[in-house]
């Protein structure tokens, strides 16, 4: 096989992420199956300021550390007494006035890292600061279950972390339409049905053709599901809107998808956050507020919750530059219709007690979050997910 070929074999492998054992596995699912409880995780990548959505509008200590970028009470939408919601962010208002939003302040995990990299890492593989991991909770949670890999789906041209485990990993693609017209191509086609490889191939080339089979086979099932439905929904334009529309189509199509991951990025605001901070909070709430009204016409937000995580927040004092730098602790949101506690779920952010760099605090582990939607939600063995006991929360 020349290597140009192999590089374009391996592309739509890798995209797809199939395993042998799971050749033929879509055909045997019976729509009896498909019926379950949906996790949608989407990752705000940059390190979303929580205090810049969540405006704590009585707090003195916000106005002097946020001299220029602190909103003032008049320019919030009203959540309660205490905390306003970013005025660019009205339909996500809606959805909070609907009870479809659950805050849980101050999330973390001990020894914060700042990197980018590192720490979302660490949110993805739920490992300690200190420890790394090859593999994402995600990922363990199909391992644990002997699942398939179109059990999880990313919203993406490749896979996170998050949603590779050591025998199952995730399947990862744009558009249902196109993952599907790409393993139809006639060059895959002919090592599908003709088997170039020859003998009886190992290593790369017999994992790459095996995984090619079963790609194609994945690709079939996925679209023919996808493509019995049209979702005619009203959707703004923008790439998380229609991600999230995938996503809504994917589950209404009757895919047993269990988990689904969708990406929004430039969160990153070192310099003039509150222009770019008002433009990605307004496609944020737009999307998010199309998602749910979708979701909730065809009857899927009971089952269905989203969780919405960023690596770290913010630091609480501005920069020089009208913006904000790396921080620790932040805002985790979740949302639907089963979640018990609505609203803010726990205490507010103390702004009178930051750490040495001037972050706030963490309370609450991201891992006990994992566990709880992980234990009460997916029905699934939270420890042996996450590798130890986390405690579970009461929002459900």
């Amino acid at each position: 096989m020349k290597r140009r070929d192999f590089l374009k074999a391996s592309a739509l492998a890798t995209t797809s992420l199939f395993i042998p054992s799971f050749l033929k596995a879509f055909e045997s699912i019976g729509l009896e199956s498909v019926r379950g409880k949906k996790l949608v995780i989407l990752q705000l990548t940059g390190g979303f300021d929580g205090l810049s959505a969540f405006i704590p509008y009585r707090n003195d200590l916000y106005y002097n550390n946020r001299p220029t970028l602190g909103l003032k009470r008049a320019e919030s939408l009203r959540l309660t007494d205490e905390m306003g919601l970013n005025p660019a962010m009205g339909d996500f208002h809606k959805l909070w006035e609907k009870g479809y939003v659950s805050v849980l302040n101050n999330v973390g995990y001990p020894n914060p890292d700042r990197s980018h990299f590192r720490s979302m890492d660490i949110w993805q593989t739920a490992s300690d600061s200190k420890t790394y991991v090859n593999t994402g909770w995600v990922g363990r949670f199909l391992d644990s279950g002997k699942l398939n890999p179109w059990e999880a789906i990313e919203i993406d041209d490749s896979l996170s972390l998050a949603m590779k485990g050591e025998l199952v990993k995730a399947v990862s693609f744009k558009d249902p339409k196109l993952f599907y017209e790409t393993s139809r191509e006639r060059y895959f086609q002919d090592i599908i049905k003709g088997n170039p490889l020859s003998g009886n191939p190992t290593g790369n080339l017999g994992y790459l053709y095996q995984t090619l089979i079963s790609a194609d086979s994945s690709a079939k099932y996925i679209y023919d599901k996808y493509s019995l439905k049209t979702n005619s929904a009203a959707y703004p334009k923008s790439k998380l809107a229609n991600d999230l529309k995938t996503t809504a189509s994917l589950i209404d199509s009757g895919v047993s998808t269990k988990v689904y991951y969708v990406t929004q990025g430039g969160y990153d605001t070192h310099v003039r956050q509150d222009g770019a901070m008002t433009n990605n909070l307004k496609e944020f709430s737009e999307a998010m507020y199309a998602f749910i009204t979708d979701l909730k016409s065809k009857d899927h937000l009971k089952d269905t919750i989203v969780m919405v995580f960023s690596e770290f927040g913010r630091r609480v004092k501005q920069n020089a530059s009208n913006g904000t730098d790396h921080g620790a602790a932040n805002n985790l949101i979740l949302l639907g219709e089963k979640i018990a506690q609505k609203g803010f779920i726990n205490e507010l952010p103390n702004l009178a007690d930051l750490d040495e760099n001037g972050d706030m605090r963490y309370s609450v582990d991201f891992r006990a979050v994992y566990a709880t939607l992980l234990n009460q939600w997916l029905g699934s063995n939270d420890k042996q997910v996450l590798g130890k006991s986390f405690n579970r929360l009461n929002f459900l």
